[in-house]
């Protein structure tokens, strides 16, 4: 939307660009990786990977910057293609967490009976590595990642893909 009106007003400034950047990597980096650590992803190798994510987010917004005024344009002046794919692709990711939580992949709710009814909340949170969505591999000794993790590398590697052009509408 923001862009939407710089152009509107036909102005744009290096602040809002790079305002726009960091809300980009907080909304469509940060939150995803936080909501999968949230799920369950929580091994030491799975935080590698929402790192490695969110180091992708930051590194494909700040390489699009730094090349925004050297790529193609069309008449109207906006770009022809990204380079790589654009950061808010990573709401697919949300979409499958959502899907994943919904359909009871990742948590599980159980009614507490040992607890007396609670006003604020009458389910506690049963959470076992057994519940997440294609549960955990051993990969070196006590060394364990959840192959839903994968989906958060594929992603990241993707978007500074400088191989891979997406055709902007």
């Amino acid at each position: 939307m923001d862009g939407k009106v710089a152009r509107w007003r036909k102005s744009t400034s290096i602040l809002g660009q790079e305002l726009d950047s960091m809300a980009d990597l907080i909304s469509f980096g940060v939150a995803p990786a936080v909501l999968g650590f949230a799920c369950g992803l929580q091994t030491i190798l799975d935080i590698f990977v929402l790192t490695f994510f969110v180091c992708c987010g930051a590194a494909r917004l700040a390489r699009y910057n730094a090349t925004v005024s050297s790529l193609p344009k069309n008449s109207s002046g906006m770009i022809t293609y990204y380079e790589g794919t654009p950061i808010p692709t990573s709401l697919l990711l949300v979409c499958a967490l959502a899907f994943g939580v919904f359909s009871g992949r990742f948590w599980g709710f159980l009614e507490d009976q040992n607890q007396p009814y609670l006003p604020v909340s009458p389910f506690k949170i049963a959470f076992e590595e057994s519940e997440i969505w294609g549960g955990k591999f051993n990969v070196f000794q006590n060394f364990f990642i959840h192959p839903f993790v994968f989906l958060y590398a594929l992603n990241g590697a993707l978007m500074v893909s400088r191989r891979l052009r997406i055709p902007k509408f």
